[in-house]
């Protein structure tokens, strides 16, 4: 059987991206502790309407933590305090009757408030773009196990995949760096033989369309915490290294042009 919560939420409310915000409190009253931590917004939301007040404007989308649109600071916390768990994911029930819960947007110079909880995480988009999509000529389809890849390659592969591009590890990070999903974009193409032809331009493209809009990492460790998906630090040294590699490669090729 359902428990009911009564909570007091301080929810940062800000009209644009030009506009002063400030910290409103609202009581919500009778949220099911096996509801979604959105679920509860939702809550909120409808009893803000019913009374002609203008609603919680929150990211989300799927709501089953693939798609990476949700995410706020729950308690100073990206995701709240669940390790591995998107906004949407969180339940109730892992708060108290009584609690008082603090609720922000995205903290970072890259993502100014568009309204409420949401935040322009479009500098993302910029990065992935740089990348590029693969361009080699590849002919006709080949045969499943056509091309030979290691396990611990493909496994390797499929961890950076995991990312789903919340930018938790910004908002997380104290220098608003964006390494963790930088890296974990370009190793799940550069590790893989079919990433190889343009692995180089790639990842020079890709570190320095980042490094227009966000800090550097200095190995505070917050993004990894943060992340949803545990995405591994380790990848931010492979985008190190394959960096330094880049430059020289690249530098290589446009001798010869």
């Amino acid at each position: 059987m359902s428990t009911k919560l009564n909570l007091t939420l301080s929810i940062w409310r800000q009209d644009g991206p030009a506009a002063n915000g400030r910290f409103e409190t609202y009581q919500a009253k009778g949220i099911p502790d096996d509801a979604s931590f959105l679920e509860m917004l939702d809550i909120v939301n409808e009893g803000l309407i019913d009374d002609g007040q203008l609603p919680i404007e929150f990211p989300h989308d799927c709501r089953e933590g693939i798609c990476g649109t949700c995410g706020v600071m729950i308690n100073g916390r990206a995701h709240g305090q669940e390790k591995g768990t998107a906004t949407c994911q969180l339940h109730m029930r892992k708060f108290n009757d009584g609690n008082t819960i603090v609720i922000e947007p995205w903290r970072a110079a890259a993502f100014p408030v568009i309204r409420d909880l949401v935040v322009d995480r479009s500098p993302l988009d910029r990065i992935v773009e740089a990348g590029g999509y693969i361009t080699a000529p590849t002919g006709s389809a080949p045969d499943a196990n056509e091309i030979p890849i290691p396990k611990e390659v493909a496994d390797s592969a499929m961890d950076a995949a995991a990312c789903i591009g919340c930018a938790a590890c910004v908002a997380a990070c104290p220098n608003s760096a964006a390494q963790l999903f930088t890296s974990a974009k370009l190793w799940h193409l550069n590790s893989l033989p079919q990433g190889q032809a343009e692995r180089f331009r790639r990842t020079e493209a890709m570190v320095e369309t980042m490094e227009q809009f966000f800090g550097s990492c200095t190995n505070h460790g917050e993004c990894t915490e943060a992340c949803p998906k545990e995405i591994s630090q380790d990848f931010i040294a492979y985008m190190n290294r394959d960096y330094v590699k880049s430059k020289i490669a690249n530098r290589k090729m446009a001798g010869r042009s």
